[in-house]
């Protein structure tokens, strides 16, 4: 299949430059990837590099550690906006689902999932999966059923563990079938990449994503 068309060419490095960030850019552009995700400091930029490109621009929000305060990231989201992003990639406040407040996950979901709809933008929910058991991954997915994200994200990359065939196949199970699934974290190997398609996956976040497709590239 062709990856290409399903990757988030991802660069959130802490170091990265406006270099680097054009470089990315021009990389998805070559290649055709779905989107390029980057700091929300660079989204005006990405912007200009993608003007009239279809690649969609992403970013992150509340990242990587989820527990910003509801109008901190809501605000993050706005102006994240206003520099023309297409795409949110939300943590949510990990902190919250450990102390069972639901109440608190819930407000805190529904608040960016709102705030990016009525701007007509699409919501990825993070859910930093190894980091929570089963019992928590399902309230949340239910969370997101009730409140109709478009995505559900398994991992910052940034907290150890990633994507994994078991993880996704776990969202899927929990999950409407109206909400699509980004597996995101140490996908390095086309084999894998193919195997988180089959099981689910509808997006992956790569930094790797020219190694993903160098069959494609080279066919």
């Amino acid at each position: 299949m062709n990856l290409g068309k399903i990757i988030d060419h991802t660069i959130l490095k802490p170091d990265c430059t406006v270099d680097d960030i054009k470089q990315v850019c021009t990389e998805a552009s070559n290649n055709e990837f779905a989107a390029v995700c980057v700091p929300p400091f660079y989204v005006k930029e990405a912007s200009h590099f993608l003007k009239d490109s279809p690649i969609k621009i992403a970013t992150v929000i509340g990242f990587p550690m989820g527990y910003s305060t509801i109008p901190a990231k809501v605000e993050e989201i706005k102006r994240a906006i206003n520099d023309g992003v297409d795409e949110l990639d939300v943590v949510i406040n990990i902190c919250a689902v450990k102390s069972n407040n639901w109440n608190y996950v819930k407000n805190d979901i529904d608040s960016v999932t709102r705030i990016s709809h009525m701007r007509g933008k699409t919501i990825k929910i993070i859910f930093e999966m190894n980091l929570l058991n089963q019992e928590q991954v399902k309230k949340l997915c239910e969370i997101c059923n009730e409140f109709g994200v478009d995505y559900v994200k398994t991992s910052t990359g940034f907290q150890g563990g990633g994507a994994t065939v078991k993880r996704v196949s776990l969202l899927r199970e929990y999950l409407s079938s109206n909400i699509k699934i980004k597996a995101s974290g140490g996908i390095k190997k086309r084999k894998d990449a193919l195997a988180l398609v089959e099981a689910g996956a509808d997006r992956l976040g790569c930094s790797a994503s020219l190694k993903l497709i160098e069959k494609e590239i080279n066919s």
